[in-house]
């Protein structure tokens, strides 16, 4: 019994990689005019975290603030951040 449950386990569990390694790569948010506003303060100031996610990058933008170009701050406040 005890060996037919670690089976079914472990079929889940490469069932499941095997879906997550086939995913497409999220793309990222805002427009193509957005992101070419914010990708110089993006590459500037927040390079250590471009691969981690919008989540991650929108706070390195904002903790970067007083920083960024007046077009990606435009950006950022449209979308009330």
């Amino acid at each position: 019994m005890m060996l037919k449950a670690l089976l079914a386990t472990t079929l889940l569990v490469s069932a499941t990689v095997g879906a997550f390694a086939q995913a497409p790569a999220p793309q990222r948010g805002g427009t193509p005019e957005e992101q070419k506003a914010c990708a110089p303060d993006v590459s500037r100031h927040c390079r250590q975290v471009m691969n981690d996610g919008d989540f991650v990058i929108l706070g390195c933008l904002q903790a970067n603030r007083a920083k960024i170009s007046k077009k990606c701050d435009a950006v950022l406040k449209s979308h009330g951040q």
